[in-house]
């Protein structure tokens, strides 16, 4: 049974992540310190044999007691609202964080995988962004403390593959939604479907020309899973090739929803990218793996879950 470290294992991916994990056979030790994770999400492994929970801040020093086949670094805040609120705790877990999941990794003769973001290619010049591309990233930028440290976090996962040997993977993960997404997190997807459902005015920034590609969770995750199991080093982005304008994707929502609401548009925000959509021919090529839920059957799943956390809600 392979043992396997999540970091950021209490939120949106890293639970899902460890549901799927565990369902493969692993056992799974979850690290989260709930500075944006939720122990909801992981509530329902509580009682899973093979499921350990340690609430530890993975920018300080861990130890964990016995073997690891893997190490899963999730941990950062991933939404603007949240690296925005937290700018230094995003960027101590995207450097020290990493140094020490790195160094755990070393240790313990484990295989690494990152999860980084779409984000460092910045907005992009180049469309869709593919691998190779390099990035348009404002270093002082507002978004620049979420942007630099998972380049940097990318540069240290690549020095300790090629000084120390370690086995290390990188996903670029792109635009994903699903259920336990945080509904007052920020991204355009839940602050929609919330705003519809309450029949409340949907906020688009800007001309809302701008462009995003939606992967459904179960997608991301098997995508992220094929590449763990790989033998792929260099970065691999996993999202969906399914671009859509964010005007229309909030009529779309109004529609799916049968609101009322109107929309209204507030300003664009500091290097908000123009446009998102993930070139994902290396993933396909190498990993066998492409998006299978389509973007009216995934919203209608996460619209449930939506559904029921607003009536949750005092």
């Amino acid at each position: 049974m392979p043992r396997t470290l999540i970091t950021g294992g209490a939120g949106f991916l890293g639970s899902h992540l460890c549901d799927r994990l565990l369902d493969d056979g692993h056992e799974v030790v979850c690290m989260d310190n709930f500075l944006t994770g939720s122990s909801g999400n992981i509530a329902h492994l509580e009682k899973n044999s093979g499921f350990t929970f340690l609430e530890r801040d993975v920018t300080e020093y861990i130890e964990i007691e016995g073997p690891l086949d893997y190490v899963l670094h999730f941990a950062s805040p991933a939404s603007p609202i949240d690296y925005l609120r937290l700018p230094i705790q995003t960027l101590k877990v995207g450097a020290l964080g990493t140094h020490n999941a790195l160094g755990l990794t070393k240790a313990k003769n484990a295989c690494f995988l990152l999860a980084s973001t779409s984000e460092v290619y910045g907005d992009p010049l180049e469309h869709p962004q593919n691998e190779t591309y390099w990035g348009n990233v404002n270093p002082v930028g507002l978004r620049g403390v979420y942007d630099e440290a998972k380049r940097f976090a990318e540069a240290l996962t690549m020095a300790y593959h090629r000084y120390h040997g370690v086995q290390t993977r990188i996903v670029r993960i792109f635009n994903t939604y699903g259920p336990r997404m945080r509904l007052n997190d920020g991204r355009a997807l839940p602050a929609f479907m919330r705003q519809a459902l309450c029949d409340e005015p949907v906020t688009v920034h800007g001309t809302g020309d701008q462009t995003r590609s939606f992967a459904y969770v179960d997608d991301t995750i098997e995508g992220i899973v094929r590449l763990l199991n790989s033998n792929v080093t260099s970065p691999v982005n996993i999202g969906s090739r399914d671009e859509i304008s964010i005007m229309d994707f909030a009529k779309e929502i109004i529609s799916l929803t049968n609101s009322k609401s109107t929309i209204i548009q507030h300003k664009l925000p500091e290097d908000d990218p123009k446009n998102r959509q993930p070139d994902t021919s290396l993933a396909q090529d190498l990993l066998g793996w492409r998006p299978r839920v389509d973007r009216i059957e995934g919203l209608q799943r996460t619209l449930a879950y939506v559904r029921q956390k607003i009536r949750q809600t005092p």
